[in-house]
């Protein structure tokens, strides 16, 4: 996976003013375009699209201090097909206009090129198993809530605490497929995981075809496949989110699966009464590489 990204970054930089082909890029490191988006920003710790518009505004940079051309002529250089578009993302990331940055020479905010390694921690390994599940539906309430990356998602919670407490009695009666127990279900995430990006939160469980549901209830169909299942304990959401990141920074670079599509699931084993602590299950949809 490491080099696979890094010959992303080779085909990004060998074609700055191109349009972004992800579907395209993906096929030429080997991968899927699912897969990829997840891996870049959770590595780059910025989405692939950003990265591209941050380099394109780097060398464009260079190229009006050094250059004597017109701005439209720098702007189509870098892929834009006007020069009030190509100066609006130029403001964006140098935080002053090009007009300026030409008679001032600066300041800019450059990026780097990036070269991603795999850094062998290995103190402590993580816990996780793979399994088969068949095909199968998750039951429950689901919400439109913002994507948090670090913290409590407020909006999470405060849906949650909409469910009156009888209704999670009524849930766990009906599930009887894995994953076990009440769960915490996201789905239809931007596919650069970007903060604060909306996504479909379901509140509920795991049920066969077998199950009757009752016809209040919120209903998402999950293909049968592979999953990775990893156990996380300790302080709540913090643990949760440590593994989640660790996923890509670890264990995907160095094991022969990647991500498929499929909402990821976390299942509650156990939990302080306050939720400060708890062990929770982290199920993600995978496949071989």
């Amino acid at each position: 996976m490491i080099a696979s990204l890094n010959r992303l970054v080779d085909l990004v930089e060998d074609d700055l003013a191109g349009d972004l082909d992800v579907a395209r890029l993906a096929v030429a490191v080997g991968t899927t375009e699912y897969h990829l988006r997840r891996m870049f920003s959770s590595l780059a710790g910025m989405p692939l699209s950003e990265y591209v518009r941050r380099r394109r505004m780097t060398v464009a940079a260079a190229e009006l201090v050094t250059g004597t051309g017109d701005l439209l002529g720098v702007a189509v250089r870098s892929g834009y097909g006007s020069a009030e578009a190509f100066g609006r993302a130029f403001q964006a990331v140098h935080g002053i206009g090009p007009g300026r940055a030409r008679q001032d020479g600066g300041p800019f905010r450059a990026q780097a090129r990036l070269r991603f390694r795999l850094t062998v921690e290995g103190a402590v390994p993580m816990d996780v198993r793979l399994t088969t599940l068949p095909a199968h539906r998750l039951v429950g309430h689901a919400a439109r809530v913002p994507l948090v990356h670090h913290g409590v998602n407020a909006a999470v919670q405060q849906h949650v605490a909409s469910i009156d407490p009888a209704e999670h009695v009524r849930l766990k009666a009906i599930g009887d497929a894995e994953p076990r127990g009440l769960l915490a279900v996201s789905t239809d995430l931007d596919p650069d995981r970007r903060e604060g990006t909306g996504l479909t939160y379901l509140h509920g469980v795991a049920v066969s075809d077998s199950v009757e549901v009752p016809g209040d209830l919120d209903v998402l169909d999950v293909d049968a496949g592979a999953w990775a299942v990893f156990r996380a304990a300790g302080a709540y959401p913090d643990a949760l989110q440590a593994v989640w990141a660790a996923t890509a920074t670890e264990w995907f670079p160095s094991n022969p699966w990647r991500l498929r599509p499929g909402p990821e699931v976390v299942a509650v084993l156990d939990r302080a009464a306050d939720f400060s602590t708890a062990t929770v299950e982290l199920w993600l949809p995978v496949e071989e590489a």
